[in-house]
């Protein structure tokens, strides 16, 4: 069997690249710190330096491999992995002295040291990730890959592969027993199986990513072969329904692996706990200083603005399906529709009050007392009405999945430009899709993001805030 030509370049190093970039990035810190704190002993001086090194190489066994390893990571997750990383350094570093039985970290220089880190670690990884995605855009360090199946999963996967130059893909072509009419990239099929082994040698493929979901003929076993035989990373792609989650879980059962269908960080204790505590500082926080000073001029202007209470309390759906009362100011004048009409831009129901209460989100402050009862995030879904969550149940495959976690004041739809009135159905396809995307890949930091990002969108102004 020919053996095909390896990758020339430097693309290969990438990985040991970023890790040794953040190793001297923890030494150049570490002389900074040494320079602004108190002095240490030329003897202590040296072991110091010894413990910052050891210490990133455990961070980088216990991180099981060098870093960046997907090129498709988000950016507040690389932002998570520089703070982890840190903190990690950290506990080793500390743990090391303490082993050694010698107090040589003066307190000061440990403060100054991983202060600066925290701020320096993540900075370096968001800005090395946004060098290397550019150099990619100009067509350097890619990653020849190639599809085996032409089924609506290859469809898809081409789709994702080649939606940003910056993730370094060049997709060649697709493979498969047959191509079909009905196949969307049809030209761009290059052949079946049998000219697979040469087309790699040929053009120095690099991955090769399988999508048949019927292997009775042993296709599967014959590419995983040619591949090793090649030095070609193989992936098996699940054929799954895009109804599904676009991120699995590898779970067990004795001997038999098993995928979750649909996978959600915030069923781990500690996420679940750690957003559950932001909720509740953050909305005992703004309900003690903030809200009284907003809640007695907005109060008053209502009462003269039109009869009628000052909230306005609506039943929508919440976590795990169960309803619950929203409450927001009142923006309109007391109707029958309130529970089956959205609001619309030119809506007659609509105070002038509440035209600016609804653009500036003022009237959405009051759910904060729905997060401190636990019946909201500050982050999350938007709870959607009733008859809303009745009708759209029925149309959209995976509305439902957006329970399970609790509805927040904001969300990444939102912030994403999907708010206000849905009245294509496309609209409310992609806010779902949107809160799925949220749901599979939150983390702390997404929140911090959202949060952000909707303090901004306030002050911008809302353009579909009706």
């Amino acid at each position: 069997m020919s053996v095909r030509r390896h990758q020339s370049g430097w693309g290969k190093y990438l990985r040991l690249c970023y890790s040794l970039s953040d190793l001297a990035l923890f030494d150049l810190v570490f002389a900074l710190a040494l320079c602004v704190s108190e002095p240490v002993d030329a003897d202590d001086h040296k072991l110091l330096w010894v413990l910052v090194n050891v210490s990133y190489m455990a961070v980088l066994v216990r991180n099981r491999g060098l870093r960046h390893k997907d090129r498709t990571i988000l950016l507040d997750r690389v932002v998570a992995e520089g703070l982890v990383n840190v903190g990690l350094h950290a506990l080793f570093f500390l743990s090391l002295s303490e082993i050694l039985s010698r107090s040589i970290i003066p307190v000061l220089l440990y403060l100054v040291y991983y202060a600066m880190m925290i701020v320096a670690l993540p900075l370096w990884n968001v800005l090395s990730r946004r060098l290397v995605k550019n150099y990619r855009r100009r067509g350097y360090n890619f990653t020849r890959a190639v599809i085996v199946g032409t089924n609506r999963t290859s469809e898809r996967l081409r789709d994702e592969l080649n939606s940003d130059p910056g993730y370094g893909y060049r997709m060649l072509g697709f493979f498969g027993r047959r191509c079909d009419d009905g196949f969307g990239y049809g030209d761009e099929y290059v052949g079946d199986i049998d000219e697979l082994e040469r087309f790699v040698i040929e053009h120095s493929v690099d991955q090769i990513y399988y999508t048949e979901s019927n292997d009775s003929d042993g296709t599967m076993q014959r590419v995983i072969k040619l591949a090793d035989g090649n030095h070609v990373e193989f992936f098996l792609v699940p054929n799954a329904d895009p109804s599904l989650g676009r991120g699995f879980d590898l779970h067990s059962i004795g001997s038999m692996t098993v995928l979750a269908g649909r996978r959600n960080p915030l069923k781990n204790p500690f996420n679940a706990a750690s957003k559950r505590v932001f909720d509740i500082v953050a909305s005992s926080i703004f309900l003690v200083t903030l809200y009284p000073l907003i809640f007695i001029p907005v109060a008053i202007a209502i009462k003269l603005s039109s009869p009628g209470p000052i909230y306005f309390r609506q039943k929508r759906t919440g976590y795990e399906g169960r309803s619950f009362e929203c409450l927001k100011f009142r923006t309109m004048r007391v109707n029958k529709d309130a529970d089956t009409c959205q609001a619309t831009a030119n809506d007659k129901r609509k105070t002038r009050l509440g035209d600016i209460l609804r653009k500036s989100s003022i009237d959405e402050l009051p759910q904060f007392i729905n997060v401190w009862k636990g019946d909201m995030s500050v982050v999350g879904p938007r709870p959607h009405m009733l008859k809303h969550t009745e009708d759209y149940s029925k149309l959209i495959t995976h509305y439902m999945a957006r329970h399970i976690v609790k509805p927040g004041i904001t969300g990444w739809a939102q912030v994403n430009g999907y708010r206000g009135v849905t009245d294509q159905l496309w609209k409310m396809e992609r806010r779902v899709e949107y809160d799925v995307w949220y749901i599979e890949n939150w983390t702390f930091l997404l929140d911090m993001k959202i949060i952000v990002r909707t303090v901004l969108n306030v002050f911008q102004g809302e353009r579909n805030a009706y």
